[in-house]
């Protein structure tokens, strides 16, 4: 079979599993594949597949009909600029997530030297994708998971950015390393009750460790403050992100670390996402 109708075959099948998006993954997954561009399947279109091939499209459409995300599947996650190797030991960056980015790159402009902390690093993609715009900047990435840890390395390497980035496997309560003058985090915010109602996708496959926020969903959140509050230089900007219910109670918890509240940003379906403040 050659690949144009591969992709449609494979298309049809996941729209019969109600897989959003199913030529589009289905395309993805060929790519992986056979390793390849889009422009090659566009030119060689009625190319014939060998077994080999067909045999791992098949498995791989298979897996994302169980729902298994295509990031994980095809092992890459486009994020901000740039492309990202994603595994099943990280959560999926998302767009609303480059939001971080954005108003980080707001507030300084490109010849700063700064010191930069991200706090549940995961991927690094947040990290490395604002190093990658401010030349100046020195990061460092912290995350409990080991493999979170060796994800994020290997990112660096792969945007050459590991001469002026550094990771640390530690639970940030025990962090104690250096003065910072950005925090930025992005840490696990839904309550575990609520868990069971994420899609298949996120509930199934991502892991738990970078979703679960404790019973109020607090539990992260007012952990990364109290420590954001030791290791941040005076007047030293801390961007947070939130649930979109979790405003009020997170600006308190910020005010009572002496935190001053600079901006509240919302995401691209208007929800509150993000809290920008400054260490007074």
């Amino acid at each position: 079979m050659n690949i144009e109708k591969t992709i449609i075959g494979g298309a049809q099948s996941l729209k019969n599993s109600n897989i959003k998006n199913p030529y589009l993954d289905s395309e993805l997954l060929m790519l992986k594949v056979i390793n390849k561009d889009r422009k090659y399947i566009i030119l060689n279109s009625k190319k014939k597949l060998s077994s080999k091939y067909l045999e791992n499209f098949k498995n791989l459409v298979c897996r994302r009909k169980r729902r298994e995300p295509i990031a994980y599947l095809i092992n890459s996650k486009e994020f901000w600029k740039q492309k990202y190797f994603i595994n099943k030991h990280v959560l999926i960056p998302r767009p609303d997530s480059e939001i971080l980015v954005e108003e980080t790159l707001k507030l300084y402009e490109k010849k700063k030297k700064i010191n930069l902390l991200d706090v549940g690093t995961g991927s690094g993609c947040l990290l490395l994708s604002i190093l990658k715009e401010r030349k100046n900047f020195l990061g460092t990435g912290v995350d409990i998971s080991k493999n979170a840890i060796n994800t994020a390395q290997f990112n660096a390497k792969v945007q050459k950015l590991n001469n002026r980035v550094k990771f640390y496997i530690s639970d940030i309560d025990k962090f104690l390393i250096g003065k910072y003058d950005l925090i930025l985090s992005n840490p696990p915010y839904i309550k575990k009750f609520d868990l069971k109602y994420l899609d298949e996708d996120i509930l199934l496959y991502e892991p738990k460790v970078a979703l679960d926020g404790g019973s109020d969903g607090f539990s992260e959140i007012t952990k990364v403050i109290n420590k954001a509050s030791d290791l941040i230089k005076r007047n030293g900007k801390f961007i947070l992100e939130i649930g979109y219910n979790q405003k009020n109670e997170t600006i308190n918890r910020l005010i009572n670390k002496n935190f001053y509240i600079n901006k509240i940003v919302k995401d691209y379906g208007k929800n509150d996402r993000c809290i920008i403040s400054t260490k007074i």
